[in-house]
């Protein structure tokens, strides 16, 4: 039985928690439920994409390469999104010569000829996506160190309230805003209270995880040792003959069955130490974390990563992202992700109100117990 001087002590914890890291949370929380629908947001900020046609049998990756590289003359193709059941068009992100190095052009080209279209007119899906998972220009970690605090408010929420099944129903509209206020603010994190710990868990896991391993690995390195990169000289090698892209991808599945890539990342291409980077799902599972590596000048694969074989930690992170997202399941379940994503914002607001009422209240008990002193006072001279 928790004694009520520990229950005093979780509820100043919950309320403080609330309270430094509710704004954020708000903004982390509103933009993660929208953000479920970042192709269709983007295909709706880009009407004339949603026209194009859908082809059956795209046009193979060496057209649209083919095509990117006639149409932008000396620029470099970095990445090649593929179709998929929501966007009916091949995208690709290109910088062109003298662009500086943080800008991209990203382009759409249609599925069925490889033809370029042009430029993108809107990314609002992608910055949306951006403000969730980076607040912009924050590092992953920031989102992830909300997670972490969104389980605490979690855990010492479930402890403050000990009724959860009584407080399911409990609603009273007649009383006092606070009071409304914080039956609707318990009502709404118990009904979602199992999504509220997958969101927390996951975003926490995908934030701080790499911070952990990347400590993990500094720390376990013998000294002086570091990673070999490649040296100025290897960056700008002598052109060579590049393989067919399609056969790359080819390997690729060869090498990690039942790969479907949603992304292929050029590396120094057209030169001996050219990479091509084929990233995606697996047909049948949820992990979405598959990737393989291959020289493009050898077809050799340097890199290949099964989320299904390189072990249990490594599966449960190719877990993470499809869970957090719910992208997986089709329009229903992301409408569900929706209106439970929205809970956590409102959950952010509601406890802010609360404690600034509750706060309201306390300054004029004590003005009114002032006053009542100081009446006293006056009586009795």
């Amino acid at each position: 039985m928790t004694s009520q001087r520990t229950l005093n002590r979780l509820f100043v914890l919950h309320s403080w928690a609330g309270i430094v890291t509710g704004l954020l949370l708000f903004i982390v929380c509103f933009s993660g439920a929208v953000v479920v629908f970042k192709n269709e947001i983007d295909l709706w900020a880009n009407p004339s994409l949603a026209q194009l046609p859908r082809s059956e049998q795209p046009a193979s990756l060496d057209v649209v390469l083919a095509q990117l590289q006639a149409r932008y003359p000396g620029a470099t193709v970095e990445t090649i999104a593929l179709p998929d059941a929501i966007n009916p068009s091949y995208f690709a992100f290109v910088r062109e010569r003298g662009a500086p190095a943080h800008t991209r052009t990203k382009v759409a080209l249609r599925s069925d000829t490889g033809a370029v279209v042009g430029p993108v007119d809107s990314q609002l899906g992608q910055y949306l996506r951006m403000l969730h998972v980076f607040l912009f220009f924050g590092p992953r970690w920031i989102v992830g160190f909300l997670g972490a605090a969104m389980l605490v408010l979690i855990i010492t929420g479930i402890v403050i309230h000990r009724k959860i099944l009584a407080e399911l129903f409990t609603q009273r509209w007649g009383r006092s805003f606070r009071v409304v206020m914080s039956d609707l603010h318990k009502s709404a994190g118990i009904w979602g209270l199992g999504f509220h710990i997958l969101i927390a868990t996951t975003g926490a896991w995908m934030g701080l995880a790499p911070l952990f391993e990347q400590g993990y690995k500094y720390t376990t390195s013998p000294a002086g040792v570091t990673t070999p990169k490649l040296s100025r000289k290897a960056e700008a090698a002598e052109p060579a003959p590049m393989q067919s892209l399609d056969a790359l991808y080819a390997t690729a599945q060869q090498a990690v069955p039942g790969l479907e890539a949603r992304y292929v990342s050029l590396r120094r291409w057209g030169t001996g130490t050219a990479e091509a980077g084929f990233t995606g799902n697996l047909r049948g599972h949820l992990a979405s974390t598959a990737r393989v590596d291959i020289n493009a000048a050898t077809g050799v694969p340097q890199k290949v990563h099964d989320p299904r074989t390189a072990g249990f930690w490594s599966l449960v992170n190719g877990l993470m992202e499809p869970l957090h997202f719910g992208d997986f399941g089709g329009l229903a379940l992301k409408w569900l992700y929706f209106l439970l994503g929205m809970t956590p914002a409102f959950l952010s607001i509601s406890g802010t109100l609360i404690w600034l009422d509750a706060r309201q209240q306390r300054r004029r008990d004590a003005g009114a117990v002032q006053g009542t002193s100081a009446n006293g006072v006056t009586a009795a001279g």
